[in-house]
């Protein structure tokens, strides 16, 4: 593959439209080259714009016109053209001038077996804050599978009075939502952004009775949407395509009921959510894997031992006499085999399954097992979900897993899944599916040739608000290629300097996601978080695009946005 260098513009914007006082040099380059003497531009000139920046090369004049006609209330020209304060104002439409091409929708091939397609993820999908006492509720689920969530987890367990099944987060002070409620709004909502199937991963805490009161629960509530295959385990996992609109159960042979009723020794309240520091504000990176010094690792427990499982004489007891309705349910069969780690990771030709490892499990695991990881994932399913000492539910990265073929790994704010149309599934680079003539696997840890190398400028929108304002931009992808870069304010006058050019080369664009955050300083040189997003680069759409930001939870601002352009030479 050619080398192409990427290069970007940014600006920023709040309002809902901007003056003209507002525009960038560059902008007003832009218009000045495009528009008559007049300073008018009229379809014409806005189909070459189109062709010879946006480098949509099919663009027509009827297509340019329509622009012309959507902004024509900012200019007294109307159908002759647009002037400098409606073209800019076309720039910022975000509906209009999107950084990822909404005619694309879906347009991967989903017939292949799920393992070929990384997962929209959720963890603990039903709680409303933290994992040590906040609500649990259906609500959080709603909000999920609206976003496009493909993947939805709920612990259960028996409720007070052992008659009926809750989900709650075990040995917390997490308050119950019925299980029959989640059901039901996970069937109301499954589809609504996406037509390709939803998982639903159960941790069982249940007794056999309890077990085939959820069966029946499960296929009361979905009916003929429930894809079961039986009691047997899939000798191969069907497709996306095959399975639209379809509601998929995980999970892995019932356990005994385990008591979970403990009080916190130290009290009710005792455990605070931790406040967001500048390091959590700004995002911690990627673990590095080149040195295999991974910080996360200093002083912690490893309480997620791969060998530390509790299959005793009573949980195989339990499997064994577990409700058979309830094992008919299940489509993905997950667990650890015992014998650690090297055994977790085998291949078995007839039959397929679903491995969880915590963040922690995955982290050690890569630095001795990385391709045997890989391997597994290129005929199983592998689950990431975040170590038990992340009580706030806070992102970690997820390339850890990605990079390693990892399907599902469980994060809040998933820049992967804005590709393939939005809906969930995003099909692995090939170089993760396949084996090479020796039987080799991709090797994240590799330094690996320059593809592509992507060149960052961020640019001063004038004025705003007199807030001024710092931008971080960076990488997230395999470890020679993360890196993440910020501005530098200019200390006389209190505001960013935005006339930087960032480089970043990328030897693994296929997995490479466009990271961005603004945040805001005022005089008490108080750090305020302004916004972020997150963009799969291999999608991302030549020219100036309008990027909408989103919250530290992934919920999308109405009109706070940054102004990028994105160019292939």
């Amino acid at each position: 593959m050619s080398k192409q260098t990427y290069s970007f513009c940014f600006c920023f914007r709040r309002r809902f439209s901007l003056p003209v006082s507002e525009a960038p040099p560059e902008i007003r380059t832009l218009f000045n080259r495009y528009s008559d003497e007049n300073g008018i531009m009229t379809a014409s000139h806005v189909r070459s714009f189109l062709v010879e920046v946006q480098k949509e090369e099919s663009a027509t004049e009827e297509e340019a016109q329509a622009i012309i006609d959507g902004h024509k209330h900012l200019s007294i020209f109307h159908r002759r053209g647009l002037n400098l304060e409606s073209f800019f104002n076309y720039l910022f439409s975000s509906n209009n001038n999107p950084p990822l091409s909404p005619s694309l929708g879906v347009h991967q091939d989903m017939s292949s077996p799920l393992f070929h397609y990384f997962i929209y993820t959720g963890h603990n999908s039903y709680l409303t804050g933290n994992q040590l006492s906040s609500d649990c509720s259906d609500v959080p689920i709603i909000k999920a599978l609206q976003k496009g969530v493909r993947v939805i987890e709920l612990d259960i367990w028996p409720n007070e009075s052992k008659d009926d099944v809750d989900v709650l987060h075990g040995r917390t002070l997490t308050s119950p939502v019925a299980l029959i409620k989640c059901l039901r709004s996970i069937k109301q909502y499954a589809f609504v952004a996406s037509e390709y199937p939803v998982v639903i991963t159960l941790e069982d805490h249940l007794t056999p009775d309890l077990q085939a009161k959820v069966a029946k629960m499960v296929t009361q509530t979905f009916g003929d949407i429930l894809f079961s295959p039986g009691s047997e385990s899939l000798k191969e996992f069907p497709s996306p395509k095959s399975l639209k609109r379809r509601i998929i159960i995980s999970t892995k042979p019932p356990k005994e009921y385990i008591e979970a009723k403990e009080v916190q020794e130290k009290g009710e309240g005792s455990q605070k959510e931790k406040p967001v520091d500048d390091e959590e504000a700004w995002g911690k990176e990627v673990p590095s894997l080149r040195g295999g010094t991974i910080s996360d690792h200093k002083n912690f427990e490893d309480e997620d031992d791969l060998d530390n499982e509790d299959d005793t004489d009573e949980a195989e007891y339990s499997r064994q006499n577990a409700s058979d309705e309830y094992r008919r349910l299940i489509a993905i069969h997950a667990g650890k085999p015992k014998g650690g780690l090297t055994e977790c990771l085998k291949v078995d030709p007839d039959t397929v399954k679903r491995l969880s490892l915590s963040e922690l499990q995955l982290e050690k695991a890569a630095e001795t097992h990385g391709k045997e990881i890989i391997r597994f994932t290129q005929r199983n399913i592998l689950r990431v979900y975040p170590k038990g000492t992340r009580i706030a539910s806070t992102n970690y990265n997820p390339l850890i897993g990605w990079m390693h073929g990892a399907q599902m790994v469980a994060f809040n704010m998933q820049g992967m899944f804005k590709a393939n149309g939005g809906c969930g599934y995003v099909k692995k680079p090939d170089f993760l599916l396949k084996t090479g003539p020796d039987n080799e696997v991709f090797d994240p840890k590799a330094r690996l040739p320059v593809k592509k190398t992507l060149k960052v400028k961020a640019l001063l929108p004038g004025e705003l608000n007199d807030v001024p304002l710092s931008v971080s931009v960076g990488i997230a992808g395999v470890p020679y290629d993360t890196v993440m870069k910020k501005t530098k304010s200019v200390e006389d006058n209190w505001s960013p300097s935005w006339n930087e050019v960032f480089e970043f080369p990328l030897s693994v664009p296929e997995l490479a996601l466009l990271r961005v955050e603004v945040h805001e300083y005022d005089m008490s040189e108080k750090d305020d978080f302004g916004g972020q997003t997150c963009l799969p680069v291999w999608e991302l759409r030549s020219g100036i695009r309008a990027v909408p930001l989103y919250s530290r939870k992934g919920e999308k601002y109405n009109n706070v946005k940054l102004l990028i352009r994105f160019e292939f030479i």
